[in-house]
């Protein structure tokens, strides 16, 4: 744990799903141990913000932790929107706290770049951007004002990936090939609020959540992806707007290496674990063949409860993954989170921390070691994730075509 001379404010821009399961849980516990002070979150309207309220797990699991809500609560009506109500927020907190961006993707550049014009270290759910113009506009403003930006990519804090990234870069798997990658989200994202933003003309499930394998290969091997294509099945929402339901990525590496990718929204409602995932990377040496395969879906664990819970994905016989996320007793009062879920966030608080506290000169300094280290994802070390999430985009809405990613002084994308 670093050092520091005294805890953050923070506030969380955005109610949703990935605010109750892994953000809030995470940030209580920062600030059970000293990193955090305050605590906000700002939504479009209550109801998100009503159900974090009324978790029972949450404050089981925090008793005497709470947040500070805008809207409020207790005063608004729960049909009334308050669309520009997170610019106020940023703009009232105190310099240098920090600003957690949990929004659709199209809305992530806007208000991380609001965010660093008030003077705000900011953490944003991947990607960070949907273009590579966008990222490096939000690089160089940081770094102008010695502000840190983290992509909370959290499979990078998977100890799968990191023993793999060692064992790789030391020579032992030889060369990766080629190799495939899946995660097929619930069905039950379908009556969510995706219906309303993972829409065909803003985002894909490829964008969404395929990106989490590119940032793996890249964490393992150091290659960079060079080209992309993207298929994608239109399917229609319970609401009746049109979104890319299903997607079939092919990503050539730097090395003529690739990497099939298939995402979508589909993953049975009874099925036994939260999702279906897993990474296989096939490898060559002099003499035979190498192989990383991380079977995300299935950890080991098996259970069979007597009771059911109310959530549409719960079921009675369950294969729960305890490397996520999780609550556990680890003493004390309430419940500690463990997981690469919660060791992402972490080391994100921890590298805003590590950055504030200093002259502006000292800041850009260690901006510049974060992205040396290459372990938090930042615009200046990881970018090759817009080019790859925007060559996407560009295939997607053009039936699939090969697009190539072109780096060195201007990168940029063209139809290959």
């Amino acid at each position: 744990m670093i050092k520091i001379s005294k805890p953050l404010d923070v506030a969380i821009i955005g109610g949703g799903m990935i605010t109750e399961m892994q953000i809030l849980p995470s940030l209580y516990h920062l600030q059970r141990i000293g990193l955090l002070n305050e605590i906000s979150v700002c939504a479009l309207n209550t109801p998100p913000l009503k159900r974090l309220v009324e978790n029972v797990s949450l404050k089981n699991a925090f008793p005497g932790h709470s947040f500070t809500s805008y809207p409020e609560v207790d005063k608004e009506p729960e049909d009334k929107n308050f669309p520009d109500l997170n610019e106020e927020v940023i703009a009232g907190l105190k310099p240098r706290q920090i600003v957690f961006v949990a929004l659709p993707d199209q809305m992530h550049y806007h208000t991380v770049k609001f965010a660093l014009e008030h003077n705000q270290h900011v953490i944003c759910v991947k990607p960070l951007t949907l273009s590579y113009d966008e990222a490096k506009e939000i690089e160089k403003l940081a770094f102008k004002k010695g502000l840190f930006v983290g992509t909370e990519y959290h499979k990078r804090f998977d100890d799968r990936v990191g023993m793999a990234r060692i064992k790789y870069r030391n020579g032992d798997f030889g060369e990766f090939r080629a190799g495939y990658a899946s995660l097929i989200e619930p069905w039950y994202y379908r009556d969510s609020n995706f219906q309303n933003w993972c829409t065909a003309g803003n985002s894909d499930m490829f964008s969404y959540i395929g990106c989490h394998y590119i940032d793996q290969v890249y964490m393992i091997t150091g290659l960079l992806p060079v080209r992309v294509s993207v298929y994608g099945t239109k399917e229609k929402y319970p609401n009746g707007n049109e979104g890319f339901l299903w997607t079939n990525a092919r990503v050539i590496w730097e090395n003529g290496a690739s990497l099939a990718v298939i995402n979508g929204m589909g993953y049975p409602n009874v099925g036994p674990g939260g999702n279906s995932q897993g990474l296989w990377m096939f490898t060559r040496g002099e003499k035979d063949g190498g192989l990383i395969f991380h079977d995300d879906q299935y950890r080991g664990v098996k259970h069979s409860y007597i009771t059911k819970g109310e959530h549409a994905g719960d079921s009675y016989y369950n294969e729960p993954s305890p490397d996520y996320f999780k609550l556990i007793e680890r003493g004390g009062s309430g419940l500690t989170p463990i997981g690469y879920g919660y060791r992402s966030i972490e080391g994100l608080v921890q590298g805003a921390h590590r950055v504030e506290d200093n002259d502006i000169i000292k800041r850009r300094e260690i901006i510049k070691n974060i992205d040396a280290e290459g372990i938090l994802a930042t615009p200046a070390n990881s970018s090759f994730n817009e080019l790859v999430v925007e060559a996407g985009r560009l295939s997607i809405l053009n039936d699939g075509r090969d697009v190539e990613i072109e780096y060195g002084d201007n990168p940029n994308i063209h139809f290959y």
